[in-house]
């Protein structure tokens, strides 16, 4: 690992989303200098604009042509691109994306002959099919109500990869569990801090994995720089309740902790009123269907398998919460947490 030259050319897709982000101010942090990141034209750069070593080239992962010619410069591959949603209108652009832009990176990967590829994809794509079961890499995917559209579609596109890799490509994959940190106000796990800094009253009875944001940018930089290939890991640090994540949140803003259990009615009354809202407001809400009934359901995963990999430590929960906290009541700009 230590004899790695630190301007081997990478390639990170989606850069300028949540984990992406933290993985190029990682790589920085690390010495590495021949990045480049493809980003749609219209994507924000407020959590990574302070990164100016970055090479960055507008497009999509259907654009295949821009795909070749980026793969014949680089060498590895961190393919971190893909929509998360959970509204049932989104659903087509989000396979789309996920599966048929997976495939493409995964053809233009072979093609361009890149030394290897680590896939960002998901613990949905163990395969929940009973509730208070304990997932690790080993478990089966398989048809279930507990598989939200998201899930299917990083299923099929983690599928694309292990093709790739029958195929002769040099490829691992990660599967992180719930991801926390500081990012985009109002996107995917920032909605549970905006909750608990307003005293938000209830919590969902499920359980469910956390894992830090910089964990899994730092897992992937040292599964890339490792001859590890051909596995998956799950990422996780711990298996916590959502009353326990929300209580520590509210804790840090010196709020109330949330002290009503939402009960199935409470749960199918707050996504019908969310979606309500969201008709009214415009904005996107955070609470639908799939997440409303995921937070009442109890899931465990088991990380061991990433631990040993690379004698991995984690970073307890209650710490990044902490200082997740603490970067959001000091800072009004999005700002990502420091390594």
């Amino acid at each position: 690992m230590n004899n790695i030259a630190k301007d081997i050319p990478i390639l990170v897709t989606g850069g300028t989303g949540f984990i992406g982000a933290y993985l190029l101010q990682y790589l920085c942090n690390q010495g590495y200098t021949a990045i480049t990141a493809l980003k749609r034209p219209n994507s924000p750069l407020d959590l990574v604009e302070h990164l100016d070593s970055i090479r960055w080239i507008d497009g999509d992962l259907l654009d295949i042509p821009l795909l070749e010619d980026l793969m014949h410069e680089a060498k590895w591959v961190f393919h971190c691109a893909a929509i998360v949603s959970f509204r049932p209108q989104e659903a087509k652009e989000m396979i789309r994306t996920n599966v048929e832009g997976t495939a493409n990176i995964v053809n233009t990967a072979l093609y361009g002959g890149i030394n290897k590829l680590v896939h960002l994809s998901s613990i949905a794509t163990l395969g929940r099919i009973r509730e208070g079961e304990t997932l690790r890499e080993s478990n089966k995917w398989q048809r279930s109500r507990y598989n939200t559209t998201y899930a299917i579609s990083k299923f099929q596109a983690e599928q694309e990869v292990w093709r790739g890799i029958a195929e002769g490509l040099n490829a691992a994959i990660v599967n992180p569990s719930t991801v926390l940190g500081s990012g985009f106000p109002g996107r995917g796990t920032s909605g549970f801090f905006e909750l608990a800094a307003k005293g938000f009253p209830y919590y969902g009875a499920g359980t469910t994995g956390w894992v830090d944001v910089r964990d899994v940018a730092r897992f992937m930089l040292l599964l890339m720089e490792s001859q590890q290939a051909e596995e998956r890991y799950v990422l996780n640090a711990e298996n916590l309740s959502y009353k326990e994540v929300l209580t520590l949140m509210a804790q840090e803003f010196g709020q109330q902790p949330p002290r009503i259990k939402i009960t199935p009615l409470l749960r199918e009354l707050a996504w019908r009123g969310a979606w309500l809202q969201s008709k009214l407001s415009g904005k996107k809400p955070f609470i639908t269907k799939e997440t409303a009934r995921m937070a009442g359901r109890t899931f465990y995963y088991d990380a061991q398998k990433s631990i040993d990999a690379f004698n991995f430590e984690y970073t307890p929960i209650h710490q990044c919460i902490r200082e997740t906290c603490a970067c959001l009541l000091q800072n009004q700009k999005p700002k990502l947490l420091d390594f």
